[in-house]
């Protein structure tokens, strides 16, 4: 299932078989996400998404999906005044997505899709950047599931759809569904709801979770999430990422075009 324990013979065979070979890139960061939280989460879920689908596929006729190892980096800026923030500028997440993809291109996989749980507008915007350089100089599309475009959002929770949803009850239930070892449920609990329109105000022009109005680093509700919760919002991630793969190897779709500059789609 995961592309970097197979022996090089093996990734010749993969190549050379009969089904398709598609090969799932998870994309996060590593941020605050409040008190409670692994800094991990966001790749924490991308790959959560990527080991379903494959599991889902694994004895599929027509494609045989794969993981790559992930790409934890990426550009977060809102939460640069709590410890263990780390971001990338874009060019050098640009670089090093666009990269991944020639040298994957270059021995023969033609379907990549790029998995991505971090919705910082820039990191959004240099992702389908990303996948547009691909797609001008190899003439290769590669996929991406933008679940920040309004069709996407509205299968998802509420809390998601309201945008007040960092380090909330939507992720926080999807780290407890894989990894709850990593979450601190005792301040969980006691954690009070935090609303914040995400998209808005990053709309309005405030830049830092602070002047949002997330002294802790999260917003929403994150004492209601369960894991039960988690499991059935991965499978609804789950059936969007598999829509996603086989329009890319039917050639019928496969990426989400970015959301319109102004205005919500």
């Amino acid at each position: 299932m995961f592309f970097a324990d197979l022996t090089s013979p093996q990734v010749a065979e993969l190549l050379a078989g009969d089904r398709a070979p598609v090969l799932l890139l998870p994309v996060g960061v590593t941020e605050p996400h409040g008190p409670h939280a692994p800094l991990s989460t966001d790749s924490l879920i991308s790959q959560g998404m990527c080991a379903r689908a494959a599991r889902r596929l694994a004895d599929d006729d027509e494609v045989r999906v794969l993981v790559l190892p992930p790409v934890p980096y990426g550009v977060t800026r809102y939460g640069a005044a709590f410890p263990g923030a780390v971001s990338v500028s874009e060019e050098t997440l640009h670089a090093l997505v666009v990269e991944i993809c020639f040298s994957l291109l270059d021995q023969g996989f033609r379907h990549i899709v790029v998995v991505n749980n971090h919705f910082e507008a820039e990191h959004v915007a240099t992702l389908h950047r990303a996948v547009d350089t691909v797609l001008r100089e190899r003439d290769a599309l590669v996929g991406y599931l933008d679940l920040t475009r309004r069709r996407r959002a509205a299968r998802l929770t509420e809390e998601f759809r309201t945008g007040s949803c960092h380090a909330g009850r939507y992720e926080t239930s999807l780290v407890l569904a894989d990894r709850p070892d990593l979450v601190d449920q005792e301040r969980m609990r006691a954690l009070p709801e935090v609303v914040v329109d995400l998209p808005r105000a990053m709309a309005e022009g405030r830049r830092d979770f602070h002047a949002m109005g997330m002294a802790e680093a999260y917003c929403g509700a994150p004492a209601l999430a369960s894991a039960e919760e988690g499991e059935d919002t991965f499978e609804v991630l789950t059936d969007m990422l598999v829509e996603v793969i086989r329009d890319l190897v039917r050639g019928t779709g496969g990426r989400d075009v970015p959301r319109p500059a102004r205005g919500r789609d």
